[in-house]
């Protein structure tokens, strides 16, 4: 029974905490130095998606790893090593075993040693299973990630704390405690379903990434049911600053009472030049009255200018067949209050304030 009560008391207090915001030898993570920002990239991989955190005292998560043969692989490596200055990947999670997701990182792991590795490993439901080369490629562990749990990551007690929570894996949504009660979301009674989703999408694995004010949302290729799931009946994610678009902004996904629940401030759509970017997605995104910005890593050249792409400036890459594989950068401040987007190679740069910095 003490152990009980302890568990529960420990789960009640991370819900409140969370809820309000608040192989290679590896190399030490660098010690902390005051001051120092928190970086995320999206690096370009064609309708893929690897989206890269460097915490401010250096320790590293790729989320995704993009294709398999050596464009996305050398992609990441490039941000990586030559931008981010890594030597190595603290950690990698696969939202889900699509190759898209998953198929660069047997590559990558030859020229840049992994750490841990979070998946949802092997499960009842699985119905669609990675590579071989997947499952063996050198790392220092591999760990099933919990609802609930997520990313461990250092934060000194002289900074910004940083949180990297997992709220959804295998389709389970983080729920919170018995005693802690919250109000009905009242955009519940706007939510219409759509056929279930037997792919492995709807197994994604759903992070939210805390630095002090700031907050983002990363769904890999999560689709519609279970996003209603995260929000209806009860906001289980609050508002958000930045929203990576689910699914590449693919239109079976981004349901709008999720997109209406978490009102971001910013959206980066992770989406190729015939990829993604749908009408439902940008519509409701652009229409938005909390987006001020909708970026993109690709012009959609299967819309028109107005129907499916965001301003020329906000857009990464321009044209498929002569991609050069811009980056979208995100830097957050050391305070967690504010937060730039940039297109390095636009010369491109722009800052919002987190939410909860607003007076």
């Amino acid at each position: 029974m003490t152990h009980f009560l302890s568990r529960a008391l420990v789960v009640a207090i991370f819900w409140v905490g969370f809820h309000c915001g608040s192989v290679l030898a590896a190399e030490p993570t660098p010690a902390p130095q005051p001051g120092k920002t928190l970086n995320i990239y999206w690096i370009d991989v064609e309708g893929g998606a690897a989206t890269l955190i460097v915490t401010p005292v250096g320790e590293s998560v790729l989320i995704d790893s993009g294709n398999p043969g050596p464009r996305d692989a050398d992609r990441i490596f490039q941000v990586a090593t030559k931008v981010a200055g890594l030597r190595k990947l603290d950690h990698l999670v696969t939202t889900h075993y699509h190759i898209d997701h998953f198929g660069g990182a047997a590559q990558l792991s030859q020229v840049l040693p992994i750490g841990t590795v979070h998946d949802n490993g092997e499960f009842a439901e699985l119905r669609e299973r990675p590579s071989d080369e997947y499952l063996r490629f050198p790392c220092e562990r591999r760990v099933q990630i919990q609802p609930g749990g997520g990313v461990e990551l250092q934060s000194p007690a002289d900074q910004t704390a940083v949180k990297l929570t997992c709220l959804c894996a295998r389709q389970r949504v983080i729920q919170p405690p018995a005693n802690v009660r919250l109000a009905r979301n009242p955009l519940t009674d706007e939510a219409v379903k759509k056929p279930a989703d037997t792919s492995d999408n709807a197994n994604s694995i759903v992070l939210l990434l805390q630095f002090g004010d700031f907050r983002f949302f990363d769904g890999g290729d999560l689709t519609w049911n279970t996003e209603e799931k995260l929000v209806c009946p009860f906001n289980l994610v609050g508002e958000v600053d930045l929203y990576q678009a689910n699914h590449h902004g693919l239109d079976v996904s981004n349901n709008p009472v999720l997109l209406k629940s978490l009102r971001p401030r910013v959206a980066v759509i992770n989406n190729g030049p015939t990829k993604g970017c749908m009408p439902l997605t940008y519509g409701t995104l652009s229409q938005l009255d909390s987006v001020q910005a909708i970026y993109q890593l690709h012009k959609n050249e299967r819309m028109g200018e107005k129907e499916g792409n965001t301003a020329g400036e906000f857009i990464a890459n321009d044209s498929g067949a002569a991609c050069q594989g811009n980056y979208v950068q995100c830097t957050v401040a050391a305070d967690g209050k504010s937060y730039v987007l940039k297109i390095p190679a636009k010369q491109h740069q722009q800052r919002f304030d987190c939410k909860s910095a607003l007076p």
